[in-house]
């Protein structure tokens, strides 16, 4: 049902009201956040003392506060992909759990490719593995939506491989998320949202309240924040299993309720020292949906659901973290920091309008049929854990007539993965789950086995178990000159699963005069395999070739990989090397441009679905015994090599009583699979890793993304507009190959200010109404409900949305 016109006449009508309520009380001046987000100071990218992000040796972009409050999009991932052109937040649906955490990636490489920091410290991986055909497959990134807004001071992005200065996954970059630390000062914000086709109204509500520890500078920084999501379905009729057609499938966002409860302190010891802590716990409920069941398929028992059913499965993810560390000042400007940080996260699966076909129809002992199954289940629960233990000094050291900053430490981590199996019915076959047993479907096929949509995950693939490792670093700082800058970081890593590693780093910048400046950087980097990828295994259901079909993912050294030959998996290294400079011609104005090229060796991949050969052969005799239509598995099977420009600008111009800001990013990449390999003997590395996946790893993300931007401001009044270009991408695999065009989408923030703190927004995003286009090549996916893209969609298929925010501090 659409509620589109009287959901927004209420928005409109209360945006009026309290305008003219508060119009009288206006003032020209400026708000707290907009002078947080002024703020240039960053300390990504070096151990010493903190820079400007224009003075850094390596590009780095910031966030400020305000942009997070005029951005629009409240989940900090689309915020991102919004504000910085080298991020992305690809719309997933149909894809399992990935419909509720979506893969966040930097320069169009993988998920897990950069590392996310939160007060400088590493944070947690999610424990689901993108094992469908959507960005990041095969991955275990960073939830980066656990993080809520409300509790974010501002956000650094350096665009630079960082693996020797932070470690495994900073291939790509490091996204540092620094929260806030004020005290006395409560603040509230809340809005309301809906698209123009009237669905996937948005709720949210934030409180954030600092508190003064003592008399020595102590705080406690508190986040309490809540928001929901409603659905959203953009999918037509199905002409190819309904009669007559219908929609059958769920195409578009699911129904999602978040709610945060984040901290932040610091405790003085006394003036030299204190204790600090900081974390959250995030909770998400959220439901997505499988692919329909036609009445004729095997799949289905027509006397339960006569004209079919489409599988619902929701998630339920909780994501915790708390961090406690010990910072001291020592003699001569040394400085020591001990922490010690655990984070967790847990995805549990539940299955609901479906049933397991093989539970109805399996004979009985004594004759006839059982005539039962569960309509839904569990289906069983992912969780990842990880401990890290960091102490580090840093400080400066003479050397001759000059001085070296001098940074080094000791990390251990522990990382640890868990598979917990779903209820029996979720995966059997059959009550006594005996393959042996053929055990006939309505239409007199063979029954599925499990629960259908997502089954369950079964004993056999049901896992505990972990690693750890042990690092060293040692970063040098130093100003040979006043104009010149040299730095470099080693860094030794030994994990207890697969030996140990040392890599590299050496930057650089020069600066000639006070208008240009000149930075340079050259690196080696590593990402260890995480433990989500030695260890996971399931079995899921594939479209193949338009027919459902179980498809196995064994884990390392399973009967199936040593069948074929793979072996277990190894570290991927990597090569960075980049080249900027940095114009300032004026006081107002600034210019970046940064030129990169990133090799990576080994990549970590999923696997094609491997499938048996017609009239058999060795795939076959190899799976056959399995019982599955397909197999796939992580391996280290490909080379890639990225190259990519990176601009920025910005301008400022000031007048009498009004402030413009003119910004652009201009963002171009371009990653290329240069090699495919393969450790087996059956299995080419054409075959391990097709066509259809190296098109998902070079076009499935945008290879230009640019941010132009212009900021007004007029005493009490504010202007935002915000036009992001996402260039075209590719998809193949379940269809032939599709081109999704290239798309301008423009937001725009309106903002009054009553007083100094108090704040009303109103807003669009995507006002053109901007939508992928349609499928042209898309074979019988058209006829199933598929009007647009599916698998790689960075700007979604919602269309244009409003929305109404409130802010207001005390």
């Amino acid at each position: 049902m659409k509620r589109a016109p009287q959901f927004k006449r209420t928005m409109l009508a209360s945006a009026i009201l309290l305008l003219a309520a508060q119009t009288a009380y206006a003032q020209t001046s400026t708000d707290d956040s907009a002078k947080a987000n002024e703020q240039t100071v960053v300390v990504l990218g070096s151990r010493s003392v903190a820079k400007t992000a224009l003075d850094t040796s390596a590009p780095v972009g910031l966030i400020g506060l305000k942009d997070l409050q005029t951005a629009g999009p409240l989940e900090l991932g689309k915020l991102l992909q919004t504000l910085d052109p080298s991020f992305n937040f690809s719309t997933t649906f149909i894809s399992d759990g990935t419909d509720s955490i979506r893969p966040a990636t930097l320069r169009s490489l993988g998920p897990d490719q950069v590392l996310v920091l939160v007060n400088g410290k590493r944070r947690h991986q999610q424990a689901l593995v993108n094992v469908q055909q959507t960005i990041g497959r095969g991955s275990a990134g960073t939830d980066i939506n656990a993080i809520p807004l409300g509790a974010i001071h501002h956000i650094e992005v350096l665009r630079d491989g960082a693996a020797a200065q932070y470690g495994s996954d900073a291939i790509a970059g490091v996204i540092n998320i620094v929260l806030k630390s004020n005290v006395g000062e409560t603040s509230l914000s809340g809005q309301l949202g809906t698209t123009s086709e009237g669905d996937g109204d948005l709720y949210s509500a934030s409180a954030n309240r600092g508190f003064a520890l003592g008399e020595n500078g102590g705080y406690i920084n508190l986040t309490l924040e809540g928001r929901k999501r409603g659905e959203t379905n953009r999918a037509g009729p199905d002409s190819l299993r309904a009669n007559p057609p219908r929609v059958t499938q769920h195409i578009g966002d699911s129904n999602t309720k978040d709610g945060y409860f984040w901290w932040n302190g610091a405790l003085p010891i006394d003036k030299e020292s204190e204790f600090y802590a900081f974390g959250g716990v995030s909770k998400r409920k959220s439901d997505s949906y499988g692919f329909f069941r036609s009445a004729g398929d095997d799949r289905t028992v027509q006397s339960v659901y006569p004209n079919g059913f489409l599988p619902q499965i929701r998630t339920d993810i909780k994501d915790a973290s708390f961090a406690f560390g010990y910072r001291r000042d020592l003699p001569s400007d040394w400085k020591s920091d001990i922490s010690i940080n655990y984070g967790a996260s847990e995805l549990k699966f539940h299955e609901s309008n479906s049933l397991n076909v093989s539970y109805w129809y399996e004979p009985k002992p004594g004759g006839g049929i059982y005539a039962d199954s569960p309509r839904e289940a569990d289906t069983g629960t992912l969780k990842f854990n990880q401990l890290t233990f960091n102490a580090d000094v840093k400080g400066p050291v003479k050397v001759g007539g000059g001085e070296v900053f001098v940074a080094t430490g000791f990390e251990y981590r522990q990382d640890n993965y868990q598979i917990v199996a779903g209820d029996p019915v979720s995966y059997q076959y059959g009550r006594t789950n005996n393959p042996a047993i053929a055990i006939k479907a309505p239409s007199g096929g063979t029954a599925a086995s499990g629960i259908q949509g997502f089954p369950g995950y079964t004993p056999a693939t049901a896992v505990d178990s972990g690693r750890h490792n042990i690092a060293l670093f040692l970063d040098a700082e130093t100003k040979p000159v006043d104009n010149l800058t040299l730095a470099g970081a080693v860094r030794y890593e030994k994990y207890s699963d697969f030996g140990s590693t040392v890599i590299g780093k050496l930057s650089a910048r020069f600066d000639p005069t006070k208008e240009v400046g000149f930075r340079a950087s050259l690196s080696t980097g590593f990402r260890a395999p995480s433990v989500q990828q030695e260890f996971y295994s399931s079995v899921s259901t594939n479209l193949n070739n338009g027919v459902l079909t179980e498809t196995l993912t064994a884990r390392q050294g399973s009967a199936v990989t040593q069948a074929f030959g793979i072996k277990p998996l190894k570290e991927e290294t990597s090569t960075n090397g980049s080249m900027g400079v940095v114009l300032r011609p004026a006081k107002n104005m600034s210019l970046t441009a940064d030129v990169y090229e990133i090799k990576i060796k080994d990549r970590i991949v999923f696997s094609s679905e491997i499938a048996p050969e017609a009239g058999g052969g060795p795939i076959a005799n190899i799976l056959k015994p399995l019982g599955v239509g397909q197999a796939q598995f992580f391996t280290n099977a490909v080379d890639t090599r990225t190259r990519g420009l990176d601009i920025v600008a910005e301008h400022t111009s000031k007048f009498d009583a009004s402030t413009l800001v003119l910004s652009g990013q201009l963002g171009f990449n371009k990653t290329e699979v240069t090699k495919r390999h393969s450790t087996s003997s059956v299995l080419t590395g054409e075959q391990l890793f097709d066509k259809s996946q190296v098109t998902l790893i070079e076009h499935g993300q945008p290879r230009k993304h640019h941010v132009v931007a212009a900021d007004y401001t007029a005493g009490a009044w504010n202007i935002n507009t915000r036009a992001n270009y996402y260039g075209e991408v590719y998809a193949e695999n379940f269809s032939p190959l599709q081109k999704w065009d290239a798309r301008w989408l423009v937001d725009a923030t309106v903002r009054y200010g009553f007083s100094k703190k108090t704040f009303l927004s109103v807003g669009v995003n995507n006002a053109f109404n901007q939508l992928p286009n349609e499928w042209t090549n898309g074979g019988d996916f058209p006829k199933l409900g598929f009007t647009r893209c599916w698998e790689t969609c960075p700007i979604g298929v919602n269309g244009r949305s409003f929305y109404v925010r409130a802010d207001t501090a005390f």
